[in-house]
């Protein structure tokens, strides 16, 4: 199941950052699987990866080259996360870079190796190696719509986001990512892809990069788990021309948070088994700190979950939740609880307006708010959620069968 239409927009060509795919069967035969990315001479990336301490190999080489480097090509793979994989997967990751700088002519640390799917199971390197010829030699600018769905694992359907922005000359950014369940980034998403034809420097586009990231990826959860292969890459061509400096800066970010914001609401979207997209929304709390914690609390709860599965407004679990996110001196009388703009609760006790009617009509769509208003400070924050399904547990109890 999944919410939503689940299109992908047009996804507009990037002036130098190219994608090629091929079937390399690491998982199934026939399936689309392997992606490469070609960066162009003067780019700048920017990364964030998984702060899982059981991170997957190609992880650990991904963050080491770019600290190095200026990478020239992305590989990815699906079938397989190379996690959990020792020494064995640090050295098959390597190999795969070594083996795709021959091919196109770059330093192997110049690649930036990225896998997903099932933990603890080692690569098939002879598969894998085969493939890569092929996706370099299928390198396109227009190549965005292949590679976002050669990159699934549980995944229903591919992901991206694309906008273009600016008078006369435009600058285009562009994304694509994958994920659906083990998901709780703690940085980034399962696997993410943005790349944007303006010219930013490295300082600054790791600055737009932890901006946009905070209030997109850092905002969603579905199962409260972090990956071990978590990865989120931003790339700058400079094709356009157009400078990102101190003055223009708040814009690129305001148009950045918008791609990385669709992005990862499509993953809540497509999370595993989901039949609801959830807004979990904390207003008046002290300080984002506070904000997050009654969000994630509510978002995380299997109690609250399995009730919006069932489409039942069973309040009292979110005020549980609420009850146990470890605020200091709650005043519950404060607290205020909305269902989709309906006043569930308030003053301590289910609000004097409220009829279980209500409560049936406001659970039906496919959309939910729930809204906590704290009344005890000015912040706000959202979180993403999806409910929990039957679907849910089949899939993950069928993982690897």
């Amino acid at each position: 199941m999944a919410t939503g239409k689940g299109q992908l927009p047009t996804m507009h060509p990037v002036t130098g950052f190219k994608l090629g795919i091929a079937s390399a069967g690491i998982k199934t035969p026939g399936r689309k699987d392997l992606v490469v990315m070609e960066i162009a001479e003067g780019s700048t990336v920017a990364g964030l990866f998984t702060q899982n301490a059981f991170c997957a190999a190609p992880v650990t080489i991904a963050k080491a080259h770019l600290a190095s480097t200026t990478p020239k090509y992305l590989l990815v793979n699906t079938g397989n996360a190379n996690a959990g994989t020792g020494e064995q997967g640090l050295s098959d990751a390597l190999q795969s870079c070594d083996v795709l700088a021959a091919i196109t002519s770059v330093k192997k640390d110049q690649i930036l190796p990225f896998s997903t799917g099932v933990i603890g199971e080692l690569m098939p390197m002879d598969r894998l190696l085969k493939g890569l010829p092929i996706a370099a030699a299928a390198l396109s600018q227009e190549g965005w719509a292949d590679a976002a769905a050669a990159i699934l694992t549980t995944d229903t359907r591919a992901k991206g986001a694309s906008l273009q922005y600016g008078k006369g000359s435009k600058i285009t950014m562009t994304g694509i990512t994958k994920g659906s369940g083990m998901i709780k980034p703690n940085m980034a998403t399962m696997l993410g892809f943005v790349a944007t034809d303006a010219a930013v420097d490295a300082e600054l586009l790791h600055r737009a990069l932890r901006l946009a990231n905070e209030k997109s990826f850092n905002r969603i959860t579905v199962d409260s788990d972090t990956s071990t292969n978590d990865a989120v890459i931003l790339v700058a061509t400079g094709a356009s021309g157009i400078i990102i400096n101190e003055e223009s800066f708040d814009q690129f970010v305001a148009e950045l948070k918008t791609v990385f914001i669709d992005l990862a609401q499509a993953i809540i979207r497509d999370g595993e088994g989901a039949s609801k997209f959830v807004s979990v929304v904390v207003e008046g709390a002290v300080d984002t700190d506070e904000a997050l914690a009654v969000a994630y609390t509510i978002a995380e709860s299997p109690l609250v979950k399995t009730a919006l599965g069932a489409s039942d407004p069973n309040w009292g679990r979110i005020l549980a939740a609420i009850g146990r996110a470890g605020l200091t001196n709650l005043d519950v009388n404060e607290v205020q609880l909305y269902l989709n703009s309906v006043l569930i609760a308030e003053n301590g006790a289910r609000a004097a307006s409220y009829t279980e009617g209500a409560g049936q009509t406001a659970m039906q769509p496919e959309d939910i708010e729930i809204r906590v208003s704290l009344n005890r400070g000015q912040a706000t924050e959202t979180v993403w959620t999806t409910d929990l399904t039957y679907d849910y547990v089949r899939i993950n109890a069928e993982y690897r069968t």
